[in-house]
């Protein structure tokens, strides 16, 4: 590990990270792991409110883009350094045998199950799903006091 002692730094920062964007090198693995989101499909869209959400695993998605397009499957690994992820029966055979599974990229899936198994999760989900528009009589309160304030 050489130092650079003009500049107090390391010489091989992110060696390990061979393949990633550089501008991602010095992000915190809390504001990566939500770069690992992918849209929901319409019916879950229409019933959480939301377009996008993180993927975990147990999440059943299907991959829209690409050499296995239209694969669904359930997410068996997350790597959220490079925001993909491994889906049960995407493999590739490699060259001498054997099986290797492939590694798709979280923006070209769609999510169509979600694994509401953390408490945590399910519970943030349904927050959106309750939330109402303003009720009439909050509006009423709020005209009154403009009506007062203009006489």
């Amino acid at each position: 590990m050489a130092k650079n002692s003009q500049l107090g730094r390391h010489d091989n920062i992110g060696e390990n990270m061979v393949g990633i964007n550089p501008k991602l090198i010095h992000i915190p693995k809390h504001q990566r792991d939500k770069m690992v989101g992918a849209m929901l499909e319409d019916s879950l869209r229409k019933q959480y409110r939301r377009k996008t959400i993180r993927v975990i695993k147990g999440d059943s998605v299907r991959v829209m883009r690409g050499e296995y397009k239209g694969v669904e499957g359930k997410v068996e690994k997350v790597h959220t350094e490079r925001a993909t992820f491994h889906i049960e029966g995407i493999q590739r055979e490699k060259i001498r045998g054997g099986q290797v599974k492939v590694p798709i990229h979280s923006s070209k899936v769609m999510v169509i199950g979600l694994n509401l198994d953390d408490d945590h999760r399910s519970s943030k989900l349904q927050r959106g799903t309750n939330a109402e528009p303003p009720s009439a009589s909050k509006t009423d309160v709020k005209e009154r006091k403009k009506e007062e304030d203009n006489k």
